[in-house]
């Protein structure tokens, strides 16, 4: 049967994702809604691992590409959906935290990563990038600057991932359980979970408000690739790197104020943008589960995974005690 499933895992990737497209778009069928009120973040998520898991990776190059143009596309859409005063609220409560935040997680994920674990100093610093601020896309700054191997960039990557995965079904199901609000939950999710995709993920299944709080706090906090990258030059002494800048945050901030100034009038046309916004972000968990392999998950080993399960948990139980008791 796996043999079968290997052997025809373009067919169904297709078969797939056709599906999924097809169910969304009946959504603005009248009287059809229903086709797609089952696919969520986590479903299409958990379809994207089950395939890769089972299937093997199909067309892993085209995945990776429109995963990550899709993610920023969305985004950006998303963005269409949101005022700029109420975003300007909630990215400025957040704003503290979250400067304290990455810098304690780099600190304790060193600790971590060097002093007890007795890892190599990229792959612990990478990890520790990727926890403090915005998962892949940190590691992905940050590697050149530290002439990191591409050995320590994929497994750096891959326990982020995994890690990822988790978080975008866990999540919200904690913050049910712990009774936590849309505003608390946004923050929460924008500060404990590593990448942009699952925050905006998990956000969108906890609810609007949560989706929009989740996704300003996200994004400013990702502005610390930049600031992060410039420092780790002068830590690591290298010099003529280039830093990778997620431009695409630039552009959210712009169809923000465009929602804001000029679309005030006519507030149907940003929830139709936002809406198919969502939907992009929905194919996108798709298209990121289908990336696993089981080979991403021999090259993690136990150290890199524990460094990262230790501090995935230091700044969640932190994070959510800061938000509880504040």
């Amino acid at each position: 049967m796996v043999q079968f499933l290997k052997k025809n895992n373009k067919i169904l990737y297709v078969s797939i994702l056709s599906v999924l497209v097809v169910c969304l778009l009946l959504s603005y069928v009248p009287g059809l809604s229903a086709c797609a009120s089952w696919i969520t973040p986590p479903v299409t998520l958990f379809l994207g691992l089950v395939f890769a898991l089972l299937c093997g990776q199909a067309y892993p190059k085209f995945n990776k590409k429109v995963s990550k143009k899709l993610l920023q596309y969305s985004v950006v859409g998303l963005g269409f959906g949101m005022n700029l005063h109420a975003s300007l609220a909630s990215g400025k409560e957040g704003m503290m935290f979250t400067i304290v935040s990455v810098v304690g997680t780099m600190l304790i994920g060193m600790f971590i990563g060097r002093k007890l674990l007795k890892m190599n100093r990229d792959t612990s610093y990478l990890i520790s990038s990727g926890t403090a601020i915005c998962g892949g896309s940190a590691i992905a700054a940050v590697g050149p600057v530290i002439k990191a191997k591409e050995s320590d960039m994929s497994v750096a990557l891959a326990t982020i991932f995994v890690l990822n995965a988790i978080a975008l079904f866990i999540f919200p199901v904690l913050g049910e359980c712990l009774g936590l609000t849309q505003q608390e939950f946004g923050m929460w999710a924008a500060i404990a979970i590593h990448d942009t995709s699952s925050v905006v993920g998990a956000g969108a299944a906890y609810g609007e408000e949560a989706l929009q709080v989740a996704t300003t706090i996200k994004l400013t906090r990702a502005l610390w690739i930049i600031p992060l990258a410039l420092v780790t030059s002068f830590i690591f002494k290298s010099k003529d790197q280039k830093i990778s800048i997620p431009w695409f945050i630039l552009w959210f901030i712009v169809a923000i104020l465009i929602n804001t100034y000029l679309l005030g009038s006519v507030p149907e046309v940003g929830k139709v943008i936002s809406g198919l916004a969502r939907k992009g972000l929905i194919i996108t968990m798709f298209f990121i589960g289908a990336s696993l392999s089981t080979d991403v998950l021999k090259s993690v080993g136990v150290k890199p995974l524990v460094q990262g399960v230790l501090l995935w948990l230091v700044i969640s139980v932190g994070s959510l005690a800061y938000i509880l008791w504040r």
